[in-house]
C-alpha cells in the first residue's frame, strides 16, 4: 500500500489505542528493569549478578536500540511498517520469555539485547503508522495523546515491578510483556493497514555494523575498568581505543553515503549539533543517576521493591508535567530562557544525591526526584521538538534518526561510566574494612555492596554490612558530583548552541507536524 486510505474516525481511534499499547510496552519495560536491579544482584532471590553484568543488562538493550533504530525506518519503507511493527513485537515477546527464564546473568544480558532489537523495530514503525493514519490537526492531537504513554509507563512500571517482585520470582517482570504483546498483535491484525513508502531508502549494513561494534567495544572497555579498578590495563584501554576508531569510521562511512540513515552532516549545524550534544550529555547523567538511585533505595535504604516503586512515582509525575509546562513556557518566552535554567537545576538535583544518606527523610528524597523529573521533562521535549522543527521538512526523518541515536548513545555511555565510577570508588572505600576478613568473604565483599550484605549475613558479620553501606553511599556521592558536572556541561553547550543561532524558525514548542512524508516518517519521534 503506497497511499494512505481515508479511514473512518472510529477506526483511527482504535489504531491509536493499539499504537499507544505498543509504546506503553517499551516504557513499562524500561522502568521495570530499574526496580529489578537490586533483586537480580541478590545471590538467593536473583541471579547473583555483579555490577558489570547489571550494567550490561541495561546497556545491551540500549545499545541495540540506539544502533538499529535508524535502520528500522528504512525497513518499514521497504517491507511495510505494519510488517516491521509485528516483527518487532514478536521479537520483543520471544526475548522477554528468554529473559524471564534466563539461567544466569549472561543469558539475561543476551536476552536484553534481543529485546532492544525488538524495541528498535517497534518505535519507528509505531510512529510511521501514526503519521499515515492521521493528518492535519487530528495528527497533532494524536501525537499529543500518544506521548502520554511515556508518563503512564514511567509511573506504572516501577509499581508493577514492585508488586510482581513482592509476590513472584524476578522473571515475572519480563513475563508480563507477553500478554500485552498478544493483545497488541490482535489489534494490529484487525485494524492496521500495511502502510509503505513509495520511495525505498537503501539499507545501511556497513553503518549498522560499525556503530554496533564501535559502541559495544567502547562500553566494554569502560565497564571493564570498573571490574578491575584500573584504567592502564590493556583489556581496558584497548577496547576503548578500538571503539573510538570504529565510531570514527562509522562517521566517515556515513559522510560518503548519498542517503545515509544517520547523517553526521546535520551535527555540523551549530544549533542542531549543540542541541543534540546537550541532550546526549543530559541522558548520560540521567541514566547514571537512575542506576545509582535503584541501588540506593532498595540496598542502602532497605526498601522493598514495591516501596521503591511507589517512591519513584514523583519522578514520572514531574517528567510528564514538565513536558507540558516546558512547551507552554517556550511559546511565551524562548527555548533558551526555559531550557538552559531547567537543565542547570536538573544538574544540581543530580549533585544533591551527594547529600543523601541512609536516614535522609523520605519527603526530601521525593521532593528532589520530583524536581529532577520536572526539569528534565522541561528540557527533553521542547529541545527535541525544536531540533526537528529547525530542519527542512524533507530532512525531518534523518534529523530525528540523529537525535534519537545520540540520546540512546548517551544512555549507553552513561550506564557504562556511571556504573564504573561507582564500582571503582566502592572497591577503594570498602578495602580498609576488609582487613582480617577471611579470603572468600573478602573477595565477595569487594564485588559490590549487594554481595557484601549477603556474605555479611551468611557469615554473621553485621559490621561488614554497615561498612558496605557506607562504602556504597560514598561511591554514590562521588558519582553524583561527576554526573552533576556532565549535566552542567550539557547546560553550557545548550546555551552556546542556542545563543549563537537564536530561536529556530517555526518552533512552537510542539513536535513538528509534517504532512504525509513517507521517507523517514518512521523515525520522526522514536525515543
Amino acid at each position: 500500500m503506497t497511499a494512505s486510505p481515508t479511514l473512518p474516525k472510529f477506526r483511527q481511534q482504535l489504531i491509536l489505542t493499539v499504537l499507544m499499547l505498543c509504546s506503553l510496552l517499551i516504557w513499562l519495560d524500561n522502568t521495570i528493569l530499574s526496580t529489578t536491579l537490586e533483586t537480580l544482584a541478590d545471590p538467593v532471590r536473583g541471579l547473583d549478578a555483579g555490577p558489570a553484568e547489571l550494567q550490561w543488562a541495561t546497556g545491551s538493550y540500549t545499545l541495540a536500540f540506539a544502533t538499529l533504530m535508524f535502520t528500522a525506518g528504512a525497513l518499514g519503507d521497504r517491507f511495510g511498517h505494519r510488517t516491521v511493527l509485528v516483527t518487532g513485537l514478536v521479537v520483543f515477546a520471544g526475548s522477554s520469555l528468554w529473559a524471564a527464564y534466563a539461567g544466569d546473568a549472561g543469558q539475561l544480558v543476551a536476552a536484553r539485547a534481543a529485546m532492544g532489537v525488538g524495541s528498535a523495530l517497534i518505535m519507528p514503525a509505531n510512529l510511521a503508522i501514526l503519521m499515515w493514519t492521521f493528518s492535519g490537526p487530528a495528527r497533532t492531537t494524536a501525537i499529543a495523546i500518544s506521548s502520554t504513554s511515556a508518563g503512564v509507563g514511567m509511573a506504572a512500571g516501577p509499581v508493577l515491578a514492585g508488586l510482581l517482585l513482592d509476590h513472584y520470582w524476578w522473571g515475572s517482570v519480563f513475563l508480563v510483556n507477553v500478554p500485552v504483546v498478544a493483545l497488541a498483535l490482535a489489534g494490529i491484525a484487525l485494524l492496521v493497514p500495511n502502510f509503505r513508502s513509495p520511495t525505498r531508502r537503501p539499507l545501511d549494513p556497513a553503518g549498522m555494523l560499525l556503530s554496533i561494534s564501535g559502541l559495544a567495544a567502547l562500553a566494554y572497555g569502560l565497564i571493564r575498568a570498573g571490574q578491575v579498578a584500573a584504567w592502564g590495563r590493556t583489556d581496558v584501554w584497548a577496547p576503548i581505543a578500538i571503539g573510538v576508531v570504529l565510531l570514527t569510521a562509522f562517521v566517515l562511512v556515513e559522510l560518503r553515503v548519498k542517503a545515509p540513515s544517520f547523517d553526521p552532516r546535520l551535527l555540523a549545524q551549530r544549533a542542531f549539533g549543540g542541541g543534540n550534544a546537550a541532550l546526549g550529555l543530559l541522558l548520560f547523567a540521567m541514566t547514571a543517576a537512575t542506576f545509582y538511585n535503584a541501588f540506593y533505595m532498595q540496598g542502602a535504604r532497605g526498601y522493598s521493591p514495591m516501596e521503591a516503586g511507589l517512591a519513584s512515582i514523583p519522578t514520572a509525575v514531574g517528567a510528564t508535567l514538565g513536558a507540558t509546562v516546558g512547551a507552554r513556557l517556550v511559546r511565551r518566552w524562548s527555548l533558551l530562557l526555559v531550557t538552559a535554567p531547567a537543565l542547570t537545576v536538573a544538574a544540581l538535583t543530580m549533585g544533591a544525591y551527594g547529600f543523601l544518606g541512609a536516614h535522609t527523610p523520605l519527603l526530601w528524597i521525593e521532593v528532589l526526584v520530583f524536581v529532577q523529573g520536572l526539569t528534565i521533562g522541561m528540557v527533553i521535549g521542547p529541545v527535541s521538538a525544536a531540533l526537528i522543527s529547525s530542519l527542512p521538512l524533507e530532512r525531518a526523518g534523518a534529523g530525528s534518526a540523529v537525535t534519537n541515536t545520540v540520546r540512546q548513545t548517551g544512555s549507553v555511555i552513561g550506564i557504562a561510566v556511571g556504573g564504573t565510577i561507582m564500582s571503582i570508588v566502592y572497591q577503594r572505600a570498602i578495602e580498609p574494612s576488609l582487613s582480617g576478613v577471611p579470603g572468600p568473604v573478602r573477595e565477595q565483599a569487594r564485588i559490590s555492596a549487594e554481595q557484601a550484605r549477603h556474605v555479611a549475613t551468611a557469615s554473621h558479620r553485621p559490621a561488614l554490612a554497615r561498612a558496605a553501606d557506607d562504602a556504597f553511599l560514598h561511591a554514590m556521592h562521588v558519582g553524583a558530583v561527576w554526573m552533576m558536572g556532565v549535566a552542567l556541561l550539557g547546560a553550557a553547550v545548550l546555551v552556546f548552541a542556542l545563543r549563537s543561532s537564536g530561536k529556530p524558525a517555526g518552533l512552537p514548542g510542539e513536535p513538528p507536524v509534517p504532512e504525509r512524508t513517507p521517507a523517514g516518517a518512521g523515525e520522526t519521534a522514536a525515543s
